[in-house]
Parts: structure tokens; C-alpha cells; sequence
């Protein structure tokens, strides 16, 4: 989309402050998932942070449809991932890559090659839809009846397993709830881990092919 339409001036004045109200969101629910003990009036201050984020995000969603027009059920066909993060606002975070051209539209050429920005993104996004996926299965299992999820650090433990779709199999999900995060989760660490391993093996294809052609003809 060109860079002096509506669409973009709006991309480039909000990515950053929505991405950093995002991590805002995911710390205000980190607290009320963890933080058992906490007083309730402050369990209440995370509770309507959360709210107002959530509608912060609603809105900015439907100042892109408008910007954009069309029917509604088209844009949100289109913009899928918006339409996900809305939805299912733990997720915002993973909007890493619009976060990163907005930064680079404003300080020029990447400093990075494309192979290393794909595996710094899906190393980055892996790490936040792990530890985001890690609490929504932690506040759905822990008091479980049979549930061998009972800390914290075993839904970390749980969460690296199955991102990076080993599977021990020692931790599973005893809840329909938690077992339908496990599923998105599994569908997430393939995507990302076929997404790293892809950009890898790419690069050192290249890094062989020029090898090749620099390597003098053999007498």
C-alpha cells in the first residue's frame, strides 16, 4: 500500500504505541493469572486495563476498515491477523513484523539480512506466544481435577515442549480449554519453527552456491 496513503500515515503514528500497549495487556494479565494473592483492588486495576486496551485495539481495528472501505466481512477476510489479535488479544504481540517495517520506514535500509530478520522475528514471536500461551494454560488447568499442570514453570516447561513440538508427554492439558490453546500452540510452533528452519537452510544454500562459483576451476 503506498506509503502517503490514509492507511499507511495511520500504520506508521500507531504500530508502535499499540505494540507497546500489547505488552501492556500481556503484563496486566501475567498479574492476574500469577499473582493469586494479590489485593483485590489491584486484581480490579488489571482487570479494567485489560478492558480499555481490548477496546483501544477494537477501535483502531475499525479505523482501519473505515480507512481502507469495503464490506466489513471482506476486510476482515483480508486482514486476517488483525482480525485474530482483536479477537484473541493476547496475541497482538506477534504483530512483530509491521512493528519492525514501521521502525525501519523511519531509519532507513535494514541492518539486517532477510535471513536473519525471519529468524529473529520467529525467534521473538516463539518466545512471546509461548510465555502468552503458557498463561492462558496455566489459568485454565491449575485446580484441574487430575490436572499435571500444578506450577507455573510447568506450563513453561509444557509451552518450550510444545513449540518446539517435541512432546514429552509428561504435561498435557486435562482441560477442553486448555487443550483447545494447546492446538492453536501446536499449529503456531510448526508455522514458526518451519519458518526459522526454512530461512536457515536457505542461507546456506546461498553461502554454498557462492562458494561455488568463487571457487577456482580445478587444472
Amino acid at each position: 500500500m503506498d506509503d502517503e496513503s490514509p492507511y499507511s500515515r495511520w500504520e506508521q503514528r500507531t504500530e508502535i504505541p499499540l505494540f507497546l500497549a500489547s505488552l501492556l495487556f500481556l503484563a496486566a494479565y501475567a498479574a492476574r493469572v500469577l499473582a493469586a494473592s494479590m489485593p483485590s483492588f489491584w486484581k480490579e486495576v488489571c482487570l479494567y486495563t485489560m478492558i480499555a486496551l481490548w477496546l483501544l485495539f477494537a477501535v483502531d481495528y475499525v479505523v482501519r476498515w473505515r480507512l481502507i472501505g469495503g464490506r466489513f466481512l471482506r476486510f476482515a477476510r483480508t486482514h486476517f491477523l488483525h482480525t485474530v489479535v482483536v479477537i484473541l488479544p493476547l496475541l497482538r504481540p506477534l504483530r512483530i513484523v509491521p512493528l519492525y517495517d514501521v521502525i525501519q520506514r523511519r531509519q532507513g535500509q535494514p541492518r539486517l539480512s532477510l535471513h536473519a530478520r525471519v529468524i529473529a522475528y520467529a525467534s521473538l514471536a516463539t518466545l512471546l506466544l509461548g510465555f502468552a500461551g503458557a498463561l492462558a494454560v496455566y489459568q485454565q488447568e491449575r485446580g484441574a481435577p487430575g490436572a499435571t499442570m500444578r506450577t507455573f514453570g510447568d506450563a513453561l516447561w509444557w509451552a518450550s515442549a510444545t513449540l518446539t513440538t517435541v512432546g514429552y508427554g509428561d504435561i498435557t492439558p486435562v482441560t477442553t480449554p486448555g487443550r483447545v490453546i494447546a492446538t492453536g500452540m501446536m499449529a503456531g510452533g510448526l508455522a514458526l519453527l518451519g519458518a526459522v528452519t526454512g530461512s536457515f537452510s536457505s542461507w546456506l544454500l546461498q553461502i554454498f552456491s557462492r562458494e561455488s562459483d568463487t571457487k577456482p576451476p580445478e587444472s
